[in-house]
């Protein structure tokens, strides 16, 4: 059974800086393609980040490009999403995401 549990959010003052983790388990992880997204209050969900099996680089939506970098620790089954330099509109839930199955995702909240 695949699982996804995310960990690490908080609140966080502007400028601040975030890593939130993925545990995954249930499915070979070093094969598998996996992304970020995230759901501010009041709207949808919205793609952060993609971290691509093998040497597939990741890709970044427009809105965290050079801000937020994600990585993986095969080894550990974990997914990484470091976020430095946040933003108020960095608000949201953020999930860690395999296909259609996603976590139950982790608070980030960006705020003075």
């Amino acid at each position: 059974q695949v699982q996804l549990v995310e960990s690490g959010g908080g609140l966080v003052q502007p400028g601040g800086s975030l890593t939130l983790s993925c545990a995954a388990s249930g499915f070979l992880f070093s094969r598998a393609d996996l992304s970020w997204v995230r759901q501010a209050p009041g709207q949808g969900l919205e793609w952060v980040a993609s971290s691509m099996r093998g040497l597939g680089l990741p890709a970044y939506s427009g809105s965290v490009s050079g801000r937020f970098v994600t990585f993986r620790d095969n080894a550990k089954n974990t997914l990484y999403l470091q976020m430095n330099n946040l933003k108020p509109e960095d608000t949201a839930v953020y999930y860690c995401k395999l296909g259609l199955i996603r976590g139950p995702g982790t608070q980030v909240t960006v705020s003075s």
